[in-house]
């Protein structure tokens, strides 16, 4: 059979766009972010999708991936999916292999929706009509105003009912951080991320003192998230009413299988820029719910909106203030 629409180009580009101030969490620390975009073409139509990674990324998908899905059908994602999947063999599928392959899988679904005339929701199927969000920031280097007034704009401005802070940095001082944040949110659900920066023990003392101080709901990645035994151990003796999360660094179905049969969250977290696209976020949410286990989409709103929409187990979405503040400046239509 001869594809009804046939892939006709693929062009990837890398944008450095500065932060609004110095960020930093319990592990890294940044000043800007690279937005790489992908326009793919078939059939009089244009389809869009991107990730947030290196200008490097570029080179891969203008070459590699291309070739993999030059004159597949655009009307076959999956196919065109699982030959990039092939395309990377020899070279590893994770890391930025499957940040590129996301850009890609991404903007042929948009792609399909476009050649359909439908929106990307409908195609995939809706579960919801709409996708709960939580603010998140509370950077490490923020002063305690401006803690409070980024915390305070989402739960005031934007209706947040749960807002999440960065923590690690200076876990002595992590408890007052915790507290001066639970002050400014008027009983709204407050969540901390250590982004792997304690050790386990220490994670649990300070989930105990940040329970006390603060009422936390959710601690993500107090532990490396490759510490899958580290992770189970602080989940079965942080305090009852904390969530353990992690999961964003997942860039195949094998890491999130095993971060689940490990017994190691609460909630599972999934990056569908990192996790090969939509494509993939799909398989990973089918695995929660085989689990019985709830996702949390990781950042890029943008590119989470319509696939959270259609999945089911859906908690809910992450609204970084580095991703919206891009795509509100650089997207039309941005959520």
């Amino acid at each position: 059979m001869r594809p009804e629409a046939p892939i006709e180009s693929v062009a990837a580009r890398a944008y450095t766009i500065p932060t609004d101030a110095p960020e930093a969490d319990g592990t890294f620390a940044w000043t800007e972010t690279t937005l790489v975009t992908v326009h793919v073409q078939a059939g009089g139509k244009t389809g869009f999708g991107y990730t947030y990674g290196h200008a490097c990324q570029t080179a891969l998908i203008e070459t590699m991936l291309a070739k993999a899905v030059q004159r597949c059908d655009a009307m076959d994602v999956e196919g065109a999916w699982s030959a990039m999947q092939h395309q990377v063999r020899n070279i590893g599928r994770g890391g930025q292999a499957a940040m590129s392959i996301a850009a890609v899988d991404i903007a042929l679904w948009d792609l399909k929706a476009r050649l359909l005339d439908l929106p990307l929701v409908t195609l995939l199927g809706a579960a919801r009509q709409e996708v709960p969000i939580y603010g998140s920031g509370g950077f490490t280097t923020y002063s305690d105003e401006q803690l409070r007034q980024q915390l305070q704009g989402w739960v005031q401005r934007d209706g947040c009912r749960f807002v999440k802070m960065k923590v690690g940095t200076d876990p002595d001082d992590d408890p007052r951080r915790v507290a001066v944040a639970r002050h400014a949110i008027d009983g709204a659900s407050l969540f901390v991320d250590a982004n792997g920066a304690y050790s386990a023990r220490q994670a649990i003392s300070l989930a105990g003192a940040f329970v006390a101080e603060a009422d936390i709901a959710w601690f993500e990645e107090p532990v490396s998230s490759d510490d899958l035994a580290g992770l189970h151990f602080v989940r079965q003796h942080v305090p009852e009413m904390v969530e353990v999360a992690a999961g964003e660094y997942g860039y195949d179905l094998d890491y999130v299988r095993r971060m689940l049969d490990a017994q190691a969250v609460d909630v599972q977290q999934a990056d569908i820029t990192r996790c090969a696209g939509i494509t993939g976020f799909l398989r990973v949410a089918a695995l929660c719910d085989a689990h019985h286990t709830g996702l949390s989409a990781h950042c890029a709103p943008s590119a989470h909106l319509h696939a959270a929409c259609a999945v089911p187990g859906l908690r809910h979405l992450e609204w970084f203030h580095d991703h919206v503040r891009i795509e509100h400046l650089l997207f039309d239509g941005a959520p």
